[in-house]
């Protein structure tokens, strides 16, 4: 989904409301019209593929996917799966949610590993520097 510099051009015919849906998005949002297309359809089609996986634009303004009917992205199930040990039982009662769901987590991470890396990667960098940011104003405080 992130992968914008290897597009490839193909020609699709859209009913007229479609495309009519898509150009009020585009001019009421921050992307062009092929690149809220591109990233809808890429959505959509992930959706087929994980029906319990959303995705979510977080506070960093990255869209991220997230497990539906919770506020967990996948990075943080993944991360605790592994604090688990691996065990999606222990990992769905830590969360206190169904086991399907961490499943689902799981699932999606084992087809998209790499760009949820990335996500946890960013969301660790931004815990970084909030923390010490807040750091930052504990001293000018004291």
């Amino acid at each position: 989904m992130r992968d914008e510099a290897n597009s490839v051009q193909r020609s699709f015919r859209l009913s007229k409301s479609t495309v009519e849906l898509l150009d009020a998005a585009a001019a009421s949002g921050r992307e062009s019209r092929n690149a809220l297309a591109n990233r809808l359809l890429g959505e959509a089609v992930r959706l087929e593929r994980h029906p319990l996986i959303r995705f979510h634009e977080g506070a960093s303004g990255r869209r991220q996917p997230l497990v539906v009917g919770t506020r967990l992205y996948v990075h943080q199930v993944m991360s605790t799966v592994r604090a688990s040990d691996g065990d999606v039982d222990e990992a769905a009662t830590y969360f206190g949610t169904q086991t399907r769901l961490v499943r689902a987590a799981v699932e999606y991470y084992a087809e998209f590993a790499d760009e949820v890396d990335e996500d946890a990667a960013a969301a660790a960098a931004i815990e970084r520097d909030e923390r010490a940011r807040w750091d930052r104003q504990q001293r000018a405080l004291a």
